[in-house]
């Protein structure tokens, strides 16, 4: 398990803040990391999972929303299922549902990390267990399944998403469903990108590139699109940084800039590796 510190140590950010996050995710039950790419969120989400399992007998387990991403996957549905060559259908279990299940024997907090939660259609993805998101500690609070099961969340269950704020998904996000989730916004911690560097003696010039990075953010202009910095949370970052510039950074930009490409031009790395010392 990590303690506050180490997450603190970790992350980047001050013990007060990961503290507050961990109210927050007890209190409410449920909670999105929403932040521009490269945030460090399903880093972060991992590292407070870890910290609420506290050393006990519960546990973690990460699942990754998708268009195609059901009710069905999610909470149960009919599959089907060849028995002695024969096709039939049955109502199965999905994630969701295994998930709790497997929960409901556990003493300590169990912890669902939903990356890229926003990539599904969430109202029908999540269906009836919008009621069960909303008083979590109301233990007489049961929904009847398809299959005619009672269904309820255990008290002992987090859930963790992870939205990308520059995903343009996230207006699939409705009011029902935020109501019923905390958020927590990140931004880029180039704080974060000097520790690293200096914590394992890269001997990267990483006050200039977190000078340019300040300037490309100030040009996107949106905190739901900054660039973030696990980018170049690399060791190996001075022989990457070339590749990682080329072909992860430039053809972002260019998505971003479609409509005014001029713009990016003084961010090209032909125009900032001498910035660098390249």
């Amino acid at each position: 398990m990590y303690n506050l510190e180490e997450i603190s140590e970790i992350t980047g950010f001050q013990t007060s803040e990961v503290n507050r996050w961990i109210s927050t995710i007890n209190r409410k039950g449920q909670t999105i990391i929403q932040g521009p790419p490269g945030t460090g969120k399903t880093f972060i989400a991992e590292k407070l999972a870890k910290h609420l399992i506290g050393g006990g007998d519960g546990f973690s387990d990460i699942i990754q929303f998708h268009p195609a991403y059901t009710y069905e996957d999610f909470i149960e549905g009919l599959r089907p299922i060849t028995q002695n060559g024969q096709l039939t259908y049955s109502i199965v279990p999905g994630r969701f549902l295994e998930f709790c299940e497997k929960a409901e024997v556990c003493e300590d907090t169990c912890v669902l990390i939903i990356d890229e939660i926003n990539r599904a259609n969430l109202s029908q993805v999540f269906g009836e267990l919008m009621y069960l998101l909303d008083d979590r500690q109301d233990t007489a609070r049961f929904i009847t399944l398809a299959s005619g099961k009672l269904f309820r969340i255990p008290t002992n269950v987090r859930i963790i998403g992870t939205m990308n704020t520059a995903d343009r998904s996230i207006a699939l996000v409705d009011n029902a469903l935020r109501r019923r989730f905390a958020f927590i916004p990140l931004s880029p911690n180039y704080e974060l990108l000097q520790n690293y560097h200096k914590r394992e003696e890269t001997g990267f010039a990483v006050d200039k590139l977190i000078s340019i990075l300040k300037n490309v953010n100030r040009a996107i202009n949106n905190k739901h699109y900054e660039l973030g910095i696990s980018f170049f949370l690399t060791k190996t970052l001075a022989e990457d940084i070339e590749d990682i510039w080329q072909m992860e950074i430039e053809p972002y930009l260019e998505e971003y800039f479609f409509d005014n490409l001029e713009k990016i031009g003084e961010f090209l790395w032909k125009n900032i590796k001498n910035k660098l010392g390249y």
